[in-house]
């Protein structure tokens, strides 16, 4: 398919941070996503937190792209429409080597540019969090937390009004380097769908990036997935919880910590653990028990009759020949690959820095080739509105224009038939169940959409004209329904 300009391969947040910034350009740009959606592996399994930039070594990428994404991260939310919370975090110490950790912390962070971090004593920890436990902390005022399923659709289909073209379950297979009857290079990316001509490559595939660096000729990168587990709590246990709480971390690892969400829940986690399968996500019990008992002693308010879900994300870490993490890698090598950029180990602030990084891979090509601008982008995009969080008089008036915001179809987090129909209708043309549960939050409350699952699948099938045996949950072979238990006599 083709010719473009730019194929990006990966649309999770970063890879659709790349693509937005690219169509502020005319270019003709493919985003290709092996999964159903642009958030279905490390985009939409995190802990949620806008990082304040001040756990990275002094110099690093990921320090300098980290407080960019922070500082920015204000202006975004209001162009794109996601949630996102500037509340602050903690981390709490109880020894004198946590308290000089925390110090050091703290000139790290200064020296990266982060600013407002307080150490704070125990009776200032506890009036501003007092649900808290430790003996002192360190306070990131401008620390926050953010919605990372909308805030990565919200990147997604703003590049996608913009322009860029969306290809779910376009696993990329190959990669072949060919020149023109000109002389110029170009790329032939091959799919199961088919195969893509493009002058510009990005590499962007996440937990792919080790794989498609090797397609590209750039080899020997060593990508390995730190696996960690959660529990999600009940909406309930959201008032005891302000801001995130931390312990004090360590060189390559933030702890085990709490994380209050944009819409009231608690999440617990994560761990860490090395793995070379990039597609188990389960939880096992131990890991859950363990989760449970290392966050007690910072927040001593988990209760199994709390929790309502679980999961697992997985970052893609780059080491070296000894095992140590590195810097995220952001390179062009035109010896091996002309005119494509190879992104390697974007993990964690990954989600942070997701559009400096952007900024930092069209500053990069645009070194090798001048881009137009394109005068018709728009930096905005109209998400989903939330009829339960508006006041009543804007509820009246919204149900007076259109009656199905008058239907609440998810009890729980009271999403309106409405609110379902936008998201089955997204600019993306994702038709998953989670895709709709990430666009609405609906099947996210305490039921995990024991009343409302049934109904909105009923929903996708009329309004799409689809099969019920066409449906899936969320991954290629997720199928709601394999066929009928059993057929009546005619």
């Amino acid at each position: 398919m083709g010719p473009f300009d730019v194929i990006v391969i990966g649309g999770g947040v970063v890879g659709s941070a790349i693509a937005r910034e690219l169509t502020k350009y005319r270019l003709h740009i493919g985003v290709l996503e092996k999964n159903l959606d642009v958030c279905y592996e490390t985009s939409g399994r995190n802990s949620g937190v806008v990082h304040g930039g001040f756990a990275y070594d002094v110099g690093t990428l990921k320090a300098k792209l980290c407080v960019e994404g922070n500082q920015g991260m204000d202006e975004l939310s209001r162009d794109l429409g996601f949630s996102f919370k500037r509340c602050g975090k903690v981390l709490v110490g109880k020894t004198a080597e946590d308290l000089e950790t925390l110090k050091r912390t703290i000139v790290q962070g200064e020296k990266n540019g982060a600013s407002e971090l307080y150490l704070l004593s125990k009776e200032e920890l506890h009036k501003l969090v007092p649900t808290a436990v430790g003996e002192f902390a360190m306070f990131s005022k401008n620390s926050g937390i953010v919605d990372p399923f909308n805030y990565t659709i919200a990147l997604a289909e703003n590049a996608a009004q913009n322009g860029a073209k969306y290809f779910f379950d376009h696993e990329v297979t190959g990669i072949d380097r060919k020149k023109d009857e000109t002389g110029n290079f170009f790329y032939m990316v091959t799919t199961k769908h088919g195969i893509f001509k493009s002058r510009w490559v990005i590499n962007s595939a996440g937990l792919g990036c080790g794989k498609i660096s090797d397609m590209l000729g750039i080899r020997g990168y060593r990508v390995i997935g730190s696996k960690g587990d959660y529990i999600i709590l009940d909406r309930r246990t959201g008032e005891l919880l302000p801001m995130p709480i931390y312990p004090v971390p360590s060189n390559t690892y933030m702890g085990i910590h709490v994380t209050n969400t944009t819409d009231g829940n608690v999440i617990i986690g994560p761990n860490a653990e090395t793995t070379d399968n990039f597609t188990y996500y389960g939880v096992p019990q131990e890991n859950m028990d363990y989760l449970a008992e290392s966050a007690s002693e910072i927040w001593p308010y988990i209760r199994k009759a709390d929790y309502i879900r679980n999961y697992s994300g997985i970052l893609p870490k780059w080491v070296d020949e000894n095992g140590i993490i590195q810097d995220f890698k952001i390179e062009i090598r035109p010896e091996l690959a002309p005119y494509a950029v190879n992104l390697v180990g974007i993990e964690s602030p990954g989600l942070t820095a997701a559009v400096p990084i952007g900024r930092m891979v069209v500053q990069m090509m645009q070194e090798y080739e001048a881009f137009e601008k394109n005068p018709q982008f728009d930096p905005k995009r109209k998400g989903i509105l939330r009829f339960d969080e508006q006041d009543d008089e804007t509820k009246a008036k919204l149900i007076e224009m259109d009656s199905n915001y008058g239907e609440v179809i998810c009890r729980c987090e009271k999403v309106t038939k409405a609110e379902i129909l936008q998201a089955i209708h997204n600019p993306l043309g994702v038709h998953t169940m989670a895709g709709i549960k990430y666009r609405t939050r609906s099947m996210m409350g305490r039921c995990q959409g024991g009343y409302c699952q049934m109904r909105i699948e009923r929903m996708i099938e009329d309004e799409l004209g689809v099969k019920d045996t066409d449906i899936r949950y969320a991954r290629q072979n997720s199928w709601m329904f394999t066929g009928e238990v059993r057929k009546e006599e005619q």
